[in-house]
């Protein structure tokens, strides 16, 4: 049982009122005993000196990151800058540049997953969902390749793998691949556009749900279709998923019909997916109008940040930094004020937050597991709003360390 003391850790203690307005954040300096994984007490009295301690140097402590929709397996991170070859043919334009490109990148494709890890890592998560692509292009090979890079990794965060058809699942004939990848180290069903990419939306569902229950586990489908085909497929999926009884275990990737809607129509669609707890991942795009992301919160659908690229041939951006997504997302909204902006964190963290509503903290706690930050700010809103930089990050009260044998990994 490992035991040590981080002393001088600052933790949020609540809000600062003028006339029942939030106007700022208190915090406070904390010491925190770490033992076996785990907060055992938190104190504003110095241990004893003879106690291991590591200083936290009064930065803040934050819940550690996820991110919730990332491609690792198939990135030019790590290697040679290159651009996105211009667009002809919508997503059809990428599907057939992969059947070219997904053999060469092969060879290194565990390598830059690893260095994608370590981007995260550094960046302050302790959480990722993959999707890889399962396809006829590339087999298992990408599969395998995710599965040993993050198995390299299992002490220091956890993960999900999503079996992604690409090229579609009926599209491209790839049913029994994405059976075989759910016995071979995926943990999630994928699929990519019932309508525009499978043109057949009922088999399409029906068949992912199938497999999903066939492996009792969770579904996450790409979809990109807007207006009415979009949310014609939303109403069907939630079909699927209350018929298979997968209530909580459905995820919509993008969503990007949710932006269409407004009114009644939004508020239908919010109140359908809230009762089966479908949740909603974005990566908040700004080259097309942005899902309404607070009120779907308001209207009680879970909403997660995500990068989907960190420069592949789908995109030439993306940086792995979910705090200055945040912030993204933050000015994008024009959440500006001190409860907005603190309030923003929780698309990062799976909903973890440091203050509840009425300003009485919720985290850290003790029986809390130690998985955590510490960043260079003096509260929640300033972290985000100013896009706080990462000091150390601690998985189950380890700090986490670079695997890389490299001096100098790229950066974006």
């Amino acid at each position: 049982m490992t035991t040590f003391w981080l002393t001088n850790v600052r933790l949020e203690k609540g809000y600062k009122y003028d006339h029942q307005r939030i106007i700022g954040t208190e915090t406070e300096i904390c010491h925190l005993k770490i033992e076996d994984g785990m907060i055992a007490e938190i104190t504003d009295v110095l241990p004893s000196p003879d106690e291991k301690q590591v200083d936290a140097k009064t930065h803040l402590l934050l819940p550690s990151l996820k991110d919730m929709h990332i491609h690792i397996d198939k990135t030019y991170y790590g290697g040679p800058w290159k651009a996105c070859t211009p667009i002809t043919k919508g997503i059809f334009t990428r599907l057939e540049e992969e059947k070219e490109l997904l053999p060469k990148l092969l060879p290194t494709a565990q390598e830059r997953a690893e260095k994608m890890i370590e981007l995260y890592l550094r960046n302050g998560h302790t959480h990722i969902r993959t999707h890889c692509n399962v396809d006829p292009v590339i087999g298992l090979k990408n599969l395998e390749a995710t599965v040993n890079a993050l198995k390299k990794y299992e002490d220091v965060l956890t993960y999900e793998i999503v079996a992604f058809p690409q090229h579609g699942l009926l599209r491209s004939d790839s049913v029994q691949l994405i059976r075989d990848a759910m016995k071979n180290g995926a943990t999630l069903v994928g699929g990519v556009d019932p309508a525009t990419v499978d043109r057949n939306i009922e088999k399409s569902l029906y068949t992912i749900f199938e497999i999903a229950v066939e492996n009792n586990t969770g579904v996450d489908i790409h979809l990109h279709d807007p207006n009415t085909l979009g949310a014609f497929t939303f109403e069907r999926m939630a079909h699927y998923t209350e018929e298979a009884g997968l209530k909580g275990r459905a995820t919509i990737s993008h969503g990007i019909a949710l932006a269409d809607l407004q009114g009644e129509a939004l508020s239908e669609m919010a109140a359908m997916l809230r009762e089966l707890e479908i949740d909603v991942t974005t990566t908040v795009p700004v080259n097309r109008t942005t899902i309404p992301i607070p009120v779907l919160d308001k209207l009680g659908v879970k909403v997660s940040v995500g990068h989907d690229s960190i420069t592949d041939h789908w995109s030439p951006f993306g940086t792995g930094n979910t705090i200055q997504k945040l912030g993204t997302l933050a000015e994008r909204f024009r959440l500006s004020d001190e409860y907005s902006l603190s309030k923003t964190l929780k698309y990062g963290t799976g909903g973890v937050t440091s203050l509840n509503e009425n300003g009485e903290r919720i985290w850290p706690k003790v029986g809390d597991e130690a998985t955590m930050m510490l960043v260079n700010a003096s509260c929640s809103a300033e972290a985000v709003a100013r896009r706080a930089s990462v000091q150390s990050l601690f998985f189950k009260g380890k700090k986490v360390e670079s695997k890389l044998t490299e001096s100098n990994p790229m950066e974006v």
